[in-house]
This record gives structure tokens, C-alpha cells and sequence, in this order.
């Protein structure tokens, strides 16, 4: 495939927890400790010639519906010319332990909005990455009730704004078939260093960068 990312690109990951993942608000270079810290180095290790900015805005409990409303200054000016998205699970999980459902309705309205946003004001590439639950603990099982319509969703907005989509949710139920889901994501939510380079490796397989 021909590569997403240009020598001088400014990527942008966008997301909740999974993607904030202890990173310094303060210091733009700091992309915490997860996928988007672990896609830069082995981007940079194998191309070390490219000048590629990566930036992480990605903030701990956000919904679609919070992107949406920061995204102006969270994406649009920061300018990228690649747009990465993780979002979904909170969607999910406020049901759960607030009684704060996000309708699909209103997720995808979200999503299409901000995508709609990234094609119309940036002309850029987005890469969308597909929300994802694991069986651990018990009680997360009754979540695919309400996450797989979500991630039907995403799937529709990839396939409508002509994306890069990352199916993750696949990827881990894979994954925890040849080892225990918790060695993934103890929670069923956060992942693992291990479960984060899972994340890595396909992102950079989807863009053309493995």
C-alpha cells in the first residue's frame, strides 16, 4: 500500500485513556507511555530520515461527544495531516457505573461530526481505530450489548469518510485466544505494555509504516 504518512507529516492521536495514557499536558513532545509513544519510536527506528511530528491529545474518560466539543482546539488547529481516533468505550462504560448511556445515535453523530471536520477542514487522513472490550472481569461481558453497535458504527463512519480502520476489538479477541485476556488489559479496558504495542503494530501496519 502506498504509506499514509509523508517525510514532514504532523500526526495527531486522538482518544480517551487508552491513548492519554499519563501523558505531560505541559510538554508537547511527552506522548505518555502508550500505543502513540510506541508507533513514534518505531516509526523514527525505521525511518530515521523522515521529520514526522507526532502529537497526543487524547484525555482520560472522554466521550465522542467531548472530542466533538474540543475538537476545534484539540485537532483543527493544531493542523495535522494525519488524524488517529480511539474512542468508544466510555461511551459504553457510563452506562455501566454512572447510569450515563450514550445512545449509538448520538455516538455516531459525534464521530461523523468530527470526521466530517477532518475531511472538510483539514483534508487530512484519518485512521480510525476500532473501541474494544475484553472479558476481564466477569461483568465486562455484559458490555458487548452495548460497545458492538458502537463499533458498527465506527465502521460505518470509516467506510463513509473513506478511512484507515484498525479493527482492535478482533485483534485482542485474537489475542487473548493464545493468552489469558487480562495479560492484555488487567481491566478489560487499559491495556498492558504488551497490549499496547499489540495497538502499535497494527497502527503502523494500517498506514503503510510497519
Amino acid at each position: 500500500m502506498t504509506p499514509v504518512i509523508s517525510s514532514f507529516a504532523t500526526v495527531l492521536f486522538q482518544g480517551d485513556s487508552i491513548t492519554d495514557c499519563g501523558r505531560d499536558r505541559a510538554n508537547d513532545s511527552n506522548l505518555g507511555s502508550g500505543y502513540p509513544a510506541m508507533v513514534a519510536a518505531w516509526f523514527a527506528a525505521r525511518q530515521p530520515a523522515a521529520r514526522v511530528t507526532f502529537i497526543n491529545r487524547g484525555i482520560s474518560g472522554n466521550r465522542a461527544k467531548d472530542l466533538e466539543a474540543r475538537w476545534q482546539q484539540d485537532c483543527i488547529a493544531l493542523k495535522p495531516d494525519v488524524v488517529s481516533v480511539l474512542i468508544g468505550i466510555n461511551d459504553t462504560w457510563r452506562r455501566f457505573d454512572s447510569n450515563d448511556p450514550t445512545p449509538v445515535a448520538a455516538f455516531e453523530q459525534s464521530y461523523r461530526a468530527i470526521a466530517g471536520r477532518v475531511r472538510n477542514e483539514l483534508g487530512a487522513t484519518l485512521v480510525i481505530l476500532e473501541p474494544f472490550v475484553l472479558p476481564v472481569p466477569a461483568d465486562r461481558v455484559a458490555w458487548r450489548d452495548d460497545l458492538d453497535p458502537k463499533i458498527q458504527a465506527a465502521r460505518r463512519v470509516a467506510a463513509d469518510f473513506g478511512a484507515v480502520y484498525v479493527p482492535l476489538d478482533g485483534m485482542f479477541a485474537r489475542a487473548a485466544a493464545q493468552r489469558d485476556a487480562a495479560f492484555w488489559a488487567g481491566d478489560g479496558v487499559h491495556p498492558s505494555p504488551a497490549g499496547h504495542a499489540l495497538i502499535a503494530q497494527a497502527w503502523l501496519e494500517a498506514v503503510g509504516a510497519a
